[in-house]
């Protein structure tokens, strides 16, 4: 018997995944541009620098707020598909 959903569907969460990994790229990259004067002795970037550092966090939320959606749909999905013993 074969699995009703197609290799290439979107299960729910598959967005909030990959927009988390994409910010959380992004604050990686602010954070090394931010760290790196400190290092190399150079004049500090401005504070709103420090402030793109955190979008490191945010998408690593938004990535476990996808992982939590596509956990209870698939918990959902597994409840539907079970047979009631309990009847």
């Amino acid at each position: 018997m074969r699995d009703k959903t197609q290799a290439n569907s979107a299960a729910p969460g598959d967005r909030l995944i990959r927009a988390g990994a994409v910010v959380f790229f992004l604050g990686a990259v602010a954070t090394l541009v931010t760290v790196a004067p400190l290092f190399l002795g150079a004049k500090p970037f401005p504070t709103y620098m420090f402030g793109l550092s955190m979008l490191m966090a945010v998408g690593f939320l938004v990535a476990g707020a996808g992982v939590l959606r596509s956990v209870a749909a698939g918990r959902r999905q597994a409840r539907g598909a079970a047979p009631s013993a309990s009847r």
